[in-house]
């Protein structure tokens, strides 16, 4: 097929994603449509506007020369950490939860950039890294540093899923780095000591509800479980082939809090049923682990190597979380679904994502190009 009138910037994209991407969020703007009792506002029209938006950003994003972004590594790393300082001094407080800059033209939330920003930060420190120096203490004081930080800012807001979230990305790179396995079995271990001194004295009163109501939602249906009880439901009703668009009953009486957002997918499942959550599942594996772990597998350095990885990561902590949270599989933290639930600042932070990985494709394409 002759594709030569196509111009040269759209059909070098990587349509092989943007498409099922594309229908992804299509999908989840007709959950939202359907969650406001069958209209466009106040969240369907956001979130398809929010895409073409930040996938403009995305695009933008993977045209970026790989020297820009070991350039600015360090110092956006900076910026983001005088923000979220500025969050604790000046930050507007919402949901009890003091997360949020508002720069008068936008509410700016910068722990979100923050989960792409160490993982660029991370990635630079292991690229630069002497191989050397890989199983030496130059390697985990540094990077403990640098995650720590953020992580305690984040935390104190207090915003637990997002601390995790930085954390899981920043991991999984040093994990990729090589750095000696010991190191993390001394982690587990030391976290396993520590969890229980930290649920005691570390967690917040609410927080603290989160994992026991975890352990056993029944014991306060009414109350603290009320979320995961109905969110359950929702999901058990749709059964195989759902309720039917517009019949869940559920978000409809309004008995599933945050139907548009942290439970979005408690709301597709009941009227979508399990053919729905198979759909997303399936676009998620084109997207990350065909798409996002292959572009990584090809990546040609090691810089780009832990790029790609530590994106795909973020994107996948998102999503298995928020699919473990809903189905009472993990304790709730308040992590919205990529892609299906209302957000800006996650739509955001993942196109962001989205469009470091599309520009790692780019580079490797490019040096293959030249080799060839």
């Amino acid at each position: 097929m002759n594709v030569s009138y196509i111009p040269a910037p759209l059909r070098n994209l990587p349509w092989q994603v943007l498409v099922p991407l594309t229908l992804l969020v299509l999908f989840g703007a007709t959950v939202l449509w359907s969650a406001a009792g069958g209209h466009f506002a106040p969240w369907a029209w956001k979130h398809i506007m929010n895409f073409v938006l930040f996938l403009g950003l995305a695009i933008a994003v993977s045209h970026v020369p790989e020297h820009r972004f070991r350039q600015v590594a360090y110092p956006f790393y900076g910026i983001l950490m005088v923000l979220l300082v500025l969050v604790e001094a000046v930050g507007r407080i919402g949901g009890g939860s003091q997360r949020w800059l508002n720069l008068g033209f936008m509410t700016l939330q910068p722990s979100e950039l923050m989960k792409p920003g160490i993982v660029l930060v991370m990635s630079v420190f292991y690229a630069t890294l002497p191989p050397t120096l890989i199983r030496s203490w130059r390697a985990l004081l540094p990077p403990v540093l640098l995650l720590g930080l953020p992580a305690a800012l984040v935390i104190i807001q207090p915003d637990l899923g997002t601390a995790l979230a930085i954390c899981f990305g920043a991991v999984v790179v040093i994990f990729l780095s090589g750095v000696p396995m010991w190191w993390f079995i001394s982690g587990g271990a030391a976290a396993t000591i520590l969890a229980p001194l930290a649920y005691f004295f570390a967690l917040h009163d609410y927080q603290r509800k989160r994992v026991t109501i975890f352990l056993d939602p029944e014991s306060d249906m009414l109350g603290a479980g009320y979320h995961i009880t109905q969110s359950k439901i929702a999901i058990g009703s749709g059964g195989f082939f759902g309720k039917g668009l517009g019949n869940g009953t559920q978000s409809h009486l309004e008995y599933l809090p945050e139907a548009h957002t942290d439970f979005a997918f408690a709301t597709m499942a009941e009227e979508w049923g399990m053919i729905g959550g198979l759909f997303i599942l399936f676009v998620f594996f084109i997207v990350l682990f065909r798409w996002g772990m292959g572009v990584s597998r090809r990546a040609p350095d090691r810089f780009s190597q832990l790029l790609a990885a530590g994106m795909t990561s973020t994107i996948f902590f998102y999503v298995a979380i928020n699919m473990m949270m809903v189905m009472g599989l993990a304790p709730v933290v308040g992590i919205p679904l990529p892609f299906v639930s209302h957000g800006g600042s996650s739509m955001m932070t993942n196109m962001l994502c989205i469009g470091t990985i599309m520009a790692v494709d780019r580079w490797s394409k490019r040096r293959v190009g030249r080799m060839a």
